[in-house]
């Protein structure tokens, strides 16, 4: 079993924490082109030069702030479609099924999601390898074990996370990490 990545959900729709467990692209190589200058590969491997004259460096403490904002812009996205198609998908199941149906997971080519939803509108997101079977019972099992132990019960925990601010608790990303590696 493989766990690519988990997101957490408020009930505000914000993306209060994510987390992912992919190992880092082989074609991609930080010091070599900027992420945010377009390149394109051959068949052989082999990197063109970037488009628009895009410098090939990528040194620079600009490029670095560059490429730090664009992660995090991109993972932000990233977020936001998975919200979608949560919520686009729990709806329809609503609306055939009815109000007692819920919505677990579902699975493409490439990764199958998983979905748990709290009574207080929290809402859990795993993406696993396809021959995964359900992890309903691990995410509730995150929730109660990390989430409320760690962050609910920290009297230092802010209640609301308001503009997307996440969830900073080294406790819960530990017992997270640990747990998740344990089930790989």
């Amino acid at each position: 079993m493989v766990v690519y990545s988990i997101y957490i959900f408020d009930r505000h729709t914000e993306c209060i924490y994510s987390k992912s467990w992919l190992p880092p692209s082989p074609h991609h190589h930080p010091s070599t082109v900027p992420p945010s200058v377009p390149s394109i590969t051959t068949t052989t491997g082999d990197a063109l030069p970037p488009v628009n004259g895009g410098t090939t460096t990528g040194t620079g403490p600009t490029d670095r702030r560059t490429s730090t904002r664009t992660q995090k812009q991109k993972a932000g996205d990233d977020a936001k479609l998975i919200f979608g198609t949560v919520f686009s998908l729990r709806n329809m199941v609503r609306k055939l099924g009815g109000e007692d149906d819920a919505f677990i997971s579902y699975r493409t080519a490439q990764y199958k999601l998983h979905y748990y939803e709290t009574v207080s509108n929290l809402r859990f997101v795993m993406l696993t390898d396809t021959a995964t079977m359900s992890m309903r019972n691990v995410l509730h099992q995150i929730y109660i074990n990390l989430w409320v132990e760690y962050v609910v019960k920290n009297p230092l925990s802010p209640v609301e996370h308001k503009g997307g601010e996440g969830v900073k608790n080294e406790l819960f990303e530990l017992g997270l990490d640990q747990f998740v590696r344990g089930l790989m």
